[in-house]
């Protein structure tokens, strides 16, 4: 059933998992999970919560693997202070929700700002990453890069997100039950995954979820601090802490059609590992390969995960 609660029960969503609340880096968290094994933590991105990865979730599960989606800071059932959507305390909420979680390392998984938060908290906190998987999301300084020195490709796909600047644009994603947030996924979404009921059970659900108060505006915050912060010193201090290669084998997936993030800007992420990487382009599918392709997607999780 598609629900219309525009509180915190709209995220509450049955299926073979568990919801439960965790406490890390000061807030708490919700976060969904199933299985037992080794721990796969699954980050989301704009303007989804954790049921992005309801396919990855039953997959992973079945396959030996404690998969756990959480719905990041601001998003969903977890706490949305007004401060904290600052590089360095969202790396932070990785970290502690491992910890959280009675574990030493997990793979981490992230898609969109969920695999932007995933490479900042894969050079931040190496010793917690076991692995690493990113999905439609370029490495934060090769995203800097191709803003400046792709203006009709990468800055022109972001004129949505540099809309987030503006004051008070929170109520403009939330007007007419959330409008926006369709638009945004339709116009992001492969177009066969865009045809199917599926689709549009996924775009109700998410609309639902970003009416949930104070959700609109926390989730903006993050990128207004991404591109204020370039002004400040603890911007440039951010930057300079991001120039540490990763050390954390890397797996990184990318819709030939993503019209989010540009194939040709995620693919010069490479340069910044100096651990195992492997770069995959996969044919005919937009910004959202976990729901696209979701047992492809599975399958690369696992075959990664399992790599010593």
């Amino acid at each position: 059933m598609i629900p219309v609660a525009t509180d915190e029960s709209a995220v509450l969503l049955d299926g073979p998992w568990t919801h439960r609340f965790v406490s890390a880096n000061g807030i708490r968290f919700h976060v969904v999970e199933a299985g037992q094994g080794p721990l796969v933590l699954l980050l989301h991105g704009f303007p989804e919560f954790w049921y992005t990865w309801r396919h990855q979730l039953v997959g992973l599960a079945e396959a030996g693997y404690r998969a756990v989606a959480v719905d990041v800071r601001g998003y969903g059932a977890s706490d949305k202070p007004p401060r904290g959507y600052d590089g360095y305390t969202l790396a932070g909420d990785i970290a502690g929700l491992i910890r959280a979680l009675g574990e030493r390392s997990a793979t981490l998984v992230g898609h969109d700002m969920g695999g932007m938060l995933a490479w900042t908290a894969a050079t931040f906190h190496p010793k917690l990453i076991r692995r690493l998987v990113i999905l439609g999301a370029a490495h934060p300084l090769r995203m800097r890069a191709a803003l400046v020195a792709d203006p009709r490709g990468q800055l022109a796909a972001s004129t949505d997100l540099l809309r987030f600047q503006r004051p008070r644009y929170e109520h403009v994603i939330t007007r007419d039950n959330a409008a926006l947030v369709g638009s945004y996924l339709h116009r992001w979404a492969g177009l066969e995954w865009v045809r199917t009921a599926d689709f549009e059970e996924y775009v109700a659900v998410c609309r639902a979820a970003m009416q949930i108060p104070q959700t609109a505006f926390c989730a903006l915050e993050a990128y207004r601090w991404a591109m204020r912060s370039v002004l400040r010193l603890s911007g440039y201090r951010f930057v300079s802490l991001l120039k540490q290669p990763i050390v954390t084998p890397t797996l990184q997936l990318h819709g030939e059609y993503d019209a989010c993030v540009l194939p040709r800007t995620a693919q010069g992420s490479g340069r910044y590992v100096i651990a195992p990487y492997e770069w995959r382009l996969i044919d005919g599918i937009g910004h959202y390969p976990q729901m696209e392709v979701p047992e492809l997607i599975t399958g690369e999780i696992i075959r990664w995960a399992k790599q010593e």
